[in-house]
């Protein structure tokens, strides 16, 4: 069996940690939340990268991992070279799913919906131009869309009219996109409600995240090493957060549908 360590800043990952617990059950899930320093999407480079570097090799000081995902488009884009070079495991990023996307786009009009950190990343732009160089792309960055999802699982309701209003540019009768990237982990959270906001202007949306791959990538890394001395079996799924934190009813049942039930807060 395999320890799994899902890092984000917020809860985004909680929609990475849904897929890999759906497919990998047999393996212990770490979900590890840098609430301490979130949001991400909004920071530099220069103090990203050394805040993501700090915080998971204090994880692996104090955890057995096997393997990491770094659930987080904007810690991905940027830290995935020098994450690769410093820690002792595996470690899997998330990427805007562009090249899916543009496989099943009919109308060739994709939109990507994102941090305005990811948007600004040189890396998205090469994404697009490797894999849907044939496609209008159209880069929308939002942080509030972020802090409606942490909204949503800590409060459990969020204003249809906010979303209207932030993605009011893809609603109108002259956009023909047909397809969006939800490049943030954060987004498939929610996703139901902004389809329905885009069935209400008459729009049917082919959604795409990472989610999936991501829980394949991970399931064929841990078969290549099915002849290692992988962890011990924990008894628990465990979450982890960087600075303490009330939890509402409804995240900590979200939770429990993870299957983690140890909480704990290790301030870094």
């Amino acid at each position: 069996m395999a320890n799994i360590l899902v890092f984000d800043s917020g809860v985004g990952g909680l929609s990475i940690a849904a897929a890999l617990n759906e497919s990998l059950p047999q393996h212990t899930l770490f979900f590890v939340s840098d609430n301490a320093a979130y949001p991400y999407g909004t920071k530099q480079e220069t103090e990203l990268v050394p805040r993501v570097i700090h915080v998971l090799e204090k994880m692996l000081d104090i955890l057995q991992v096997d393997i990491i995902v770094v659930a987080c488009n904007t810690a991905s884009t940027v830290a995935l070279p020098v994450l690769r070079e410093r820690l002792s495991v595996e470690v899997v990023g998330v990427v805007p799913a562009i090249k899916p996307a543009a496989k099943i786009s009919q109308t060739r009009q994709l939109g990507v919906l994102a941090t305005p950190a990811t948007v600004k990343r040189q890396y998205t732009q090469e994404l697009i131009d490797s894999f849907a160089a044939d496609c209008q792309v159209a880069l929308l960055g939002s942080s509030e869309l972020v802090e409606l999802s942490e909204q949503k699982l800590h409060q459990g309701n969020i204003s249809s009219e906010r979303l209207t209003d932030i993605i009011k540019p893809w609603l109108s009768q002259e956009c023909f996109i047909d397809t969006i990237v939800l490049a943030c982990t954060h987004f498939p959270l929610l996703k139901k409600e902004l389809n329905h906001v885009f069935m209400q202007h008459n729009k049917n949306i082919q959604w795409v995240d990472s989610a999936a791959s991501i829980a394949k990538r991970v399931s064929f890394l841990l078969a290549e090493r099915a002849d290692e001395q992988l962890s011990p079996r924990e008894y628990n799924n465990r979450a982890i957060f960087t600075a303490e934190q009330e939890f509402s009813s409804g995240f900590m049942q979200h939770l429990n549908q993870l299957n983690i039930v140890d909480v704990v807060c290790t301030p870094l």
